[in-house]
Order: structure tokens, then C-alpha cells, then sequence
């Protein structure tokens, strides 16, 4: 058992976003559509009052979401910001730079900026980071939120086994190697 538990952890370390060994990965083109969460419209439900600064705050986390769904599938590359490849952190930089939002380039940098908030308060935009690497105490891997329904966190986020893709906080790995939230809008 032991064992089996230590080579898991062994293939999460290796496969995780961070400093690193580089290598190439290439995938097939994948498409994925991350649905919205709808709001309950029963006669009992109060009307969510929003105000012009959350209405354009949810604008803006919109339009960063779309700009980084648009690199779904591209192959991971060490220090990559374009769509030959690119890494966890430059996923999120270049999708907060096209969008008019300066921010710090590495995922360790990307962790000082805003207000960190509780899991349980995620919303679309927010920023999640991850210390993956079992040897380094720093933070080594962000990911963008993209979808909150309930419990269930989907965050978009480049791995170097599978490139740009969307996953759950729900994993086992992401959960257990998620460190802390950030609000950055």
C-alpha cells in the first residue's frame, strides 16, 4: 500500500505544472464547453440585486474566461505564452494581458497580488493556487476559475502531461495540493 501511495504521489509530482524538467507534449486539438450556472427563478427565491460595479466586475471575469478557454489544448511549454504552448502562469498572464490587466508573469508572484479569500466564496475569475512539487515550499501552479456550481470548482489551468485544460478543485490531486483563493477583480 505504501508502496502504491508513493508512486502516486511520485507520478502527480512529475506531471505537475513548476520547475521542472521541460518537455514536449503534443496533443490532439480538444474542445471544451464549460456551461454557466443558471439561478433559481422559483416565486420563493429573492431577485439578486447587482450592482454596476459587480455587473461589470462579472463583464470583465467573462471576457478573461473566454480569452483563456480560447488556448483549451495547447501543449505545455516551460515559460510558453503563446499557442505553440504554454505554462500554468502564462495562461493566466497573457489572459489578464489581452483583456487590459497587468499582473506579475509567475504563479509565486501571481500569489501576492489581490485579496485572498475562502474557498467557499470562489467565484468566476478568481485565481486558485497549488504547491505541486513535494521538494519546493513555494507556490508553483495557478489556475483561473472559470465555473462554480455548488461545491464543485472548475478552474482552467496548463499541466505538462495534458496541456491547457479545464479541471475540479473536487480532484483528489488539485485538492489536496490547493493552497489558498485570490480575488484579483
Amino acid at each position: 500500500m505504501l508502496r502504491k501511495t508513493i508512486i502516486l504521489l511520485l507520478f502527480f509530482a512529475i506531471t505537475a505544472c513548476g520547475p521542472g524538467k521541460k518537455r514536449r507534449t503534443y496533443s490532439k486539438t480538444r474542445t471544451v464547453s464549460v456551461e454557466g450556472s443558471t439561478e433559481d427563478t422559483s416565486p420563493k427565491s429573492e431577485p439578486k440585486k447587482e450592482n454596476k460595479r459587480e455587473g461589470r466586475k462579472n463583464v470583465k471575469a467573462d471576457e478573461i474566461i473566454s480569452t483563456a478557454l480560447s488556448y483549451s489544448g495547447t501543449r505545455y511549454k516551460y515559460g510558453g505564452t503563446t499557442k505553440k504552448g504554454m505554462d500554468c502562469s502564462g495562461l493566466v498572464y497573457v489572459s489578464l494581458k489581452e483583456n487590459d490587466i497587468m499582473f506579475p508573469r509567475t504563479s509565486y508572484q501571481m500569489a501576492l497580488e489581490g485579496n485572498k479569500i475562502r474557498v467557499n466564496d470562489v467565484e468566476k475569475g478568481d485565481l486558485l493556487f497549488f504547491q505541486t512539487s513535494k521538494t519546493g515550499r513555494r507556490i508553483n501552479h495557478v489556475g483561473l476559475v472559470v465555473d462554480v456550481n455548488g461545491d464543485d470548482i472548475k478552474f482552467i489551468h496548463a499541466t505538462t502531461s495534458r496541456g491547457v485544460l479545464v479541471s475540479s478543485l473536487r480532484e483528489g490531486y488539485w485538492n489536496s495540493a490547493f493552497v489558498k483563493a485570490m480575488r484579483i477583480l
